[in-house]
């Protein structure tokens, strides 16, 4: 299957300041990509590279197969930027029925998009009552015109409300369902930990790790925690069989490397009722992003 993104060998410079270095990775069609980085790390410089917006100095970089910038690539990318701004006289329906216009589609497709994206009772309301949510959502449905092969979205999920957040990323879900890629850059971690794909780390303009939520566990083997908590009257009894665990009141707390939690697991389930419950705590995404960053830094 042809990558709908490819970068080999990526670099950018800005005098003396290297934004981007030999930057390689691929995004595959339907693959929902999270690209992660602290400011400055040279997330924007990429996009921006992708979207044509800019130039890059070496390396090689297809967007759905063609130059960056190019009218074939242009018709094939969306992007969504943090902060969306419209006029704030139009409706969302007119907003949306001027770029329909500007790309030479219907605009009777209007309707159906707003729908799309939860603002079809909102249609005809003036996008200067338009919460930020409301109106990010008016930049999903500018991105969804044409049907794109690959949206570039940054910081998308900024001003949403919980629930809105998850209709969002359910709606990520049915695009990548269809072919869509979708690449997001993201400071909001537990968000895009369960919800895509792959997950890229820059550090510095450095691309320092790379991989599922799996693999990148694997290769930071940062520990597993256990909490066990035991029945109360056979407290004294679980602390003994578990003596490297730290008590907190009535719960016992125990780390581990990766490739032993199933063998501690063992351990604790041969306890039996005598044990009440046990949660594990995998590393989250925000220690194994914190542990390649730290580690780049080094």
């Amino acid at each position: 299957m042809t990558p709908t993104l490819t970068l080999q060998c990526l670099t950018k410079t800005y005098g003396s300041q290297r934004a981007l270095s030999e930057v390689s990775l691929t995004v595959a069609p339907g693959e929902r990509v999270a690209l992660l980085g602290h400011n400055g790390a040279g997330k924007s410089t990429m996009m921006k590279i992708i979207l044509g917006l800019i130039p890059y100095d070496s390396g090689e970089l297809l967007v759905t197969g063609a130059a960056p910038g190019s009218p074939a690539a242009r018709r094939q990318v969306a992007y969504l930027p943090e902060n969306a701004a419209f006029h704030p006289a139009l409706t969302g329906l007119e907003q949306i029925r001027h770029y329909l216009a500007l790309r030479g589609e219907n605009s009777a497709l209007g309707i159906g998009l707003l729908e799309r994206v939860g603002l079809g009772p909102a249609a005809k309301r003036r996008i200067g009552t338009y919460s930020k949510g409301m109106r990010q959502r008016v930049g999903l449905a500018q991105a969804l015109i044409g049907k794109p092969q690959l949206l570039v979205l940054d910081e998308p999920t900024g001003g949403l409300d919980p629930v809105s957040r998850r209709d969002f990323y359910e709606l990520l879900d049915g695009l990548a369902a269809e072919g869509a890629s979708i690449l997001l850059s993201s400071h909001a971690l537990t968000e895009v930990e369960a919800r895509t794909d792959r997950i890229l780390i820059l550090s510095g303009g450095v691309l320092v790790a790379e991989g599922s939520l799996g693999d990148l566990r694997r290769s930071a083997a940062l520990p597993v925690s256990f909490q066990v908590t035991p029945q109360r009257e056979a407290l004294a009894e679980v602390a003994l069989a578990l003596p490297e665990a730290t008590a907190t009141g009535e719960t016992l707390t125990l780390s581990c490397d990766q490739n032993d939690k199933l063998r501690l697991l063992a351990r604790i389930t041969e306890l039996g009722s005598k044990v009440a419950d046990i949660d594990v705590h995998p590393p989250s995404l925000e220690d194994i992003y914190s542990h390649f960053s730290k580690r780049a830094g080094q």
